[in-house]
């Protein structure tokens, strides 16, 4: 199983960035899946689960109405669209394989992770 993260970088606060995490070794499409973030000297904050036909899709509260998590099943890419980002949305953010479903928020392998800085 490899999760691969892609497009942090920074950003002044009011901008967008797209994460990308490209899934390999495993059936995608059988898993739900979650990107959880983790800011300098605090713990890891869940941020979003989609459900294996990305049906469904749950957000933590900080992020609602402002992040847009997505995947392409065929691609096996999933997909966070971060739009009107604030200072406190600076974390390291990691995709998780969700193990057994988004609602445990609960994984069994995750990424490397890819920093996003809020900033002016």
């Amino acid at each position: 199983v490899q999760l691969v993260e892609s497009g942090g970088g920074m950003v002044q606060p009011g901008g967008s960035l797209r994460l990308s995490c490209a899934a390999s070794g495993f059936t995608f499409s059988s898993y739900a899946m979650s990107w959880v973030r983790q800011a300098p000297g605090k713990g890891p904050e869940w941020v979003s689960c989609i459900n294996t036909g990305g049906i469904s899709t749950y957000y933590a509260d900080s992020v609602k109405g402002r992040f847009t998590l997505s995947r392409d099943n065929a691609k096996n890419t999933l997909y966070l669209q971060m739009n009107s980002q604030k200072p406190e949305d600076t974390a390291l953010y990691y995709c998780l394989r969700v193990s057994p479903a988004c609602g445990h928020r609960a994984y069994d392998y995750r990424g490397q992770g890819t920093q996003v800085t809020v900033s002016s």
